[in-house]
């Protein structure tokens, strides 16, 4: 049934007032008079037919019906407030926060989020390279996937581990397959690699992010599979991060194992190239988890979504 609605400052001016239990002060709240205060007031009044205050001498107090109405009052502007911010959140878009595993962030979303800037320029992305986002086999790694789902405001995480994340929403992305990578300068070079034992005259580079997780394939690995005994797995140049490493083997200072995933547009630009056909693969992926609490938001849909397609175009072009 239709009805009519008294002026929404009124009600603000009602509401300010019967919260300071002064006109003076919701005029200051409100950016308008006293009288103004008093005068939204009164034509309230008139409209619902009876008073809202008492004016005593030197102050004001709510009266019997102003005291019940207060409540529906307060809560009514909260209603419209919230349903204001909400509709422009879907309008404008919103603020997400993404935190990444370092080199999955630096080596393959940077190059794919200008698609996802293209799709939602409305959403702004902010986003934090972690090594926390690498499970950790122990109780430290339960504690922060356990903080992980508390999560309250828009926030994303893509992490490295198995993907066993209760309370969030998980979406696996892909799993490295780690191979063998230089610069294409080092096949033709005075020592060519042509078999895995050409390795030998070449210096071979080691990432050491976190080597006691026992999950990053070594070289002593890969020399097994290709069936190479006299050289020193060891030997080379280790590194602390897995950015270093890729940047030594593209300017031709050695070999490294590399997730192939995360080189691809470096193949395709002829900066690397992937060595024989020898590769490590682990149980480990990436995983999109998203906490339950944050599911439905639309920015977090938004990316979520964008994040899928581009992970599914991935595993299409290599298949």
């Amino acid at each position: 049934m239709p009805f009519r609605l008294p002026p929404l400052n009124a009600l603000r001016a009602f509401e300010a007032a019967a919260r300071h239990l002064s006109f003076k002060m919701a005029g200051e709240e409100l950016s308008v008079t006293p009288t103004a205060i008093s005068h939204q007031i009164r034509s309230l009044e008139t409209y619902l037919g009876f008073p809202l205050f008492h004016r005593l001498t030197r102050a004001i107090e709510l009266s019997a019906r102003g005291r019940a109405m207060l409540p529906k009052v307060r809560e009514g502007l909260d209603a419209f407030a919230a349903a204001i911010e909400n509709t422009r959140g879907h309008d404008e878009g919103g603020r997400l926060l993404v935190s990444s595993a370092p080199t999955f962030l630096s080596r393959w979303l940077i190059r794919h989020l200008p698609g996802f800037t293209a799709r939602h320029p409305e959403i702004q992305l902010h986003m934090t390279a972690s090594l926390a986002m690498i499970d950790l086999p122990d109780a430290a790694g339960a504690a922060a996937i356990e903080e992980i789902s508390s999560v309250k405001e828009s926030e994303v995480f893509i992490r490295f581990g198995r993907g066993s994340y209760p309370g969030c929403r998980v979406e696996r992305l892909f799993s490295p397959v780690y191979t063998a990578v230089c610069s294409p300068r080092l096949l033709s070079g005075t020592q060519p690699l042509k078999v895995p034992a050409d390795l030998a005259h070449h210096a071979l580079l080691h990432d050491d992010t976190m080597p006691e997780l026992m999950v990053r394939p070594t070289w002593a690995e890969w020399l097994e599979l290709a069936g190479v005994k006299d050289i020193d797995s060891n030997a080379g140049m280790h590194f602390s991060d897995s950015g270093l490493v890729l940047s030594a083997a593209i300017d031709g200072v050695g070999v490294a194992l590399a997730s192939r995933p995360l080189i691809e547009a470096e193949v395709a630009a002829g900066r690397l190239v992937d060595l024989f056909d020898i590769v490590i693969r682990r149980p480990q992926a990436y995983f999109l988890v998203i906490p339950e609490a944050v599911s439905s938001d639309p920015v977090v849909r938004a990316f979520r979504d964008w994040l899928l397609d581009e992970a599914g175009r991935m595993a299409e072009s290599s298949a």
